[in-house]
């Protein structure tokens, strides 16, 4: 009996190591603020890697609702405030992000993202729309 405890001890002991994902050498807090980019409008980034995956999001400080319409023309469309960011770290080199907008309505908005390890900082660069490049320190 008391091998037979041991045992099961000693697999759930295995079983449990192997279903964790190691740490990757980005795990860790991640801040910055990007550029401008074509759209002027700098994001604040907060990035939290965690074995591999990456969760986070970004804040535009410029973005604005719905104004005051005194010219009676249609109102622009209001830009996207916050962007929550995933992904998952498979070469620390570089590896691919998605950004997701929160915006009203039917409106979705996607971005795609590309993150590279340089240095000791973690460089985020849009690959489309506004073309924002971030440098991010722990």
């Amino acid at each position: 009996m008391t091998r037979v405890l041991l045992v099961m001890f000693f697999l759930s002991v295995a079983t449990g190591a192997l279903s964790q994902t190691p740490p990757t050498m980005l795990d860790g807090q991640w801040r910055g603020r990007s550029d401008g980019g074509s759209c002027n409008a700098p994001l604040d980034y907060v990035i939290t890697i965690e074995n591999g995956f990456v969760d986070g999001s970004a804040f535009d400080t410029t973005a604005h609702g719905p104004v005051p319409n005194l010219k009676k023309a249609p109102p622009p469309a209001p830009t996207p405030g916050l962007w929550q960011i995933h992904g998952v770290v498979r070469n620390p080199a570089s590896f691919p992000l998605l950004g997701v907008a929160s915006v009203k309505a039917a409106d979705r908005r996607e971005g795609k993202f590309t993150a590279r390890s340089e240095g000791g900082s973690l460089v985020i660069s849009e690959n489309s729309g506004c073309r924002r490049t971030a440098r991010l320190s722990r």
